[in-house]
């Protein structure tokens, strides 16, 4: 069991690293502080594209695109993984995505990915998912 502390991470390379390490082990990995996750680039374009994407579609058909910030980040690991096949869908079932810190993973060790951090940014411009999760409706 890894426990990820997705605060201050890179929403990209979290996901990345993540799908890889799902494809290759048996190992469960739950994911916590969701909301906390950076995504780089300017403010206004990522909310842009993010609420396009939400907006796309019907409600009667797809594709529909999450809310809330931990299955915002879910919907990422997912794009990442051949989720229509069963290697996938045995990834994607070993995935736990939580906002904030549950009450059993209190006590559990937390580990961090080191090339997803970001102080490695070179620019100031990231916003939170959190906060595109606010912007798109969501009340989480």
């Amino acid at each position: 069991m890894t426990v990820i502390d997705a605060n201050g991470l890179i929403l990209g390379r979290l996901a990345s690293t993540v799908a890889k390490q799902l494809l290759s082990g048996d190992e469960k990995i739950y994911i916590v502080n969701a909301e906390k996750a950076i995504i780089s680039g300017s403010r206004a374009t990522t909310l842009k594209d993010y609420r396009g994407t939400r907006e796309r579609g019907a409600t009667e058909f797809g594709p529909y695109f999450p809310k809330r910030p931990d299955r915002i980040l879910k919907r990422t690991i997912r794009g990442m993984l051949p989720y229509k096949r069963a290697r996938g869908r045995d990834a994607m079932s070993r995935l736990k995505v939580y906002v904030g810190v549950p009450f059993e993973l209190k006590d559990a060790e937390t580990t961090t990915i080191a090339h997803a951090d970001m102080r490695l940014l070179s620019s100031s411009k990231y916003i939170e998912l959190g906060e595109v999760s606010q912007k798109m409706g969501s009340k989480f």
